[in-house]
């Protein structure tokens, strides 16, 4: 059953066909402001990867992925992505880039196993997807937080060019984003779970980067899954913590909850892939070519990761649902409550 949350009160601030006017001026805008903050290039990516090839993403290594067979090709298996973690990795060696540089895409995906489709969870999901090459020197906290920041701006321009087209939303993001690593959220809400833990400190400071997703906590648990083989999160970064990625998150009063805009990180290089792949049990996917490409010095480092389009569009158009701002397949409760709310899903 899906659990969805209606507020009473809610009542969308645009009607529906200013709303698609204001979802393309909200894309083309923040597209234009991370391109030229991040140095990024628009390319084109795929839809669908080859099963077996080791390049599409694995979430938490136990979602199904929507699979076909190409009738042209000896009925060879395919894969919808999951997301572009992976393959941006690749592109980045095979056109060419150099340190500095980087890459951006439009990611669609369908990812059938979501359990949860609430007000931000979808079976469809769309973002940016983006990749950059850096050095070796790069690959810190320091460096990473300033993407961050750079990022955060974005999001914050756009916020600010919305409220001049459409003077009925006023701006509610704080000057600067909050750092804060996973440990030090344990420490302080021991008695909170992971997702307790962003919703309270996201109220207090409004916007916050969580460092360190994927690894063990002290207490043996782990703040939320990653993949081991795009983010490193398990180089020792300071005062014995480990991580050299996180999430964004806004506080969004509509649904008071965090919400979450953006996963994204340092890249894993040949150690702390090997190191993960290990952790995880998975070290049998050393044998698939992108790992080996890894191994083998063939990919560059590089820091990258994925930031919600419809998340975006809903948090900066103050919407209480995703399917105000994109069009999905929704169960039948979740229609009927969103009707008799008078929420009009696309």
């Amino acid at each position: 059953m899906s659990d969805i949350y209606i507020d009473p009160q809610y009542k969308s601030t645009l009607p529906l066909r200013e709303t698609e006017k204001a979802i393309k001026e909200i894309k083309d805008y923040f597209e234009q402001t991370l391109a030229w903050n991040l140095n990024l290039q628009r390319v084109s990516a795929p839809l669908f990867v080859r099963k077996g090839s080791g390049i599409n993403d694995d979430l938490n290594g136990i979602e199904r992925k929507v699979t076909f067979q190409i009738k042209d090709d000896n009925e060879a298996e395919a894969e919808v992505v999951f997301s572009l973690a992976k393959w941006k990795r690749m592109v980045l060696a095979d056109y060419g880039f150099s340190p500095g540089e980087g890459l951006y895409t439009d990611m669609n995906a369908i990812r059938p196993d979501e359990d949860n489709l609430d007000n931000i969870h979808s079976i469809y999901v769309d973002q940016w997807d983006w990749e950059r090459v850096i050095s070796p020197q790069q690959r810190n906290l320091d460096f990473l937080n300033d993407i961050v920041r750079k990022i955060y701006n974005a999001v914050c321009e756009t916020e600010k060019h919305l409220c001049k087209l459409y003077p009925e939303i006023k701006s509610i993001l704080p000057k600067d984003i909050q750092f804060i690593h996973t440990e030090e959220l344990l420490e302080m809400y021991p008695d909170l779970d992971p997702r307790q833990r962003e919703d309270k400190i996201t109220k207090e400071y409004g916007a916050v980067f969580v460092i360190g997703i994927g690894g063990q906590l002290a207490d043996g648990s782990i703040h939320d899954g990653r993949a081991p083989d795009y983010d490193d999160w398990t180089t020792p970064t300071i005062n014995g913590r480990k991580g050299l990625n996180g999430d964004i998150f806004l506080w969004y009063p509509a649904l008071n909850r965090a919400f979450e805009i953006s996963s994204m990180g340092i890249r894993v290089d040949k150690e702390a892939m090997l190191k993960q792949l290990e952790i995880r049990n998975a070290s049998e996917r050393t044998k698939f070519d992108w790992h080996k490409r890894l191994i083998d010095g063939r990919l560059p480092l590089s820091i990258g990761g994925g930031i919600g389009q419809s998340r975006l569009c809903m948090f900066l158009l103050r919407k209480i649902h995703i399917g105000e701002v994109h069009s999905s397949i929704w169960p039948n409760d979740v229609l009927k409550k969103a009707e008799q709310a008078g929420i009009k899903l696309l």
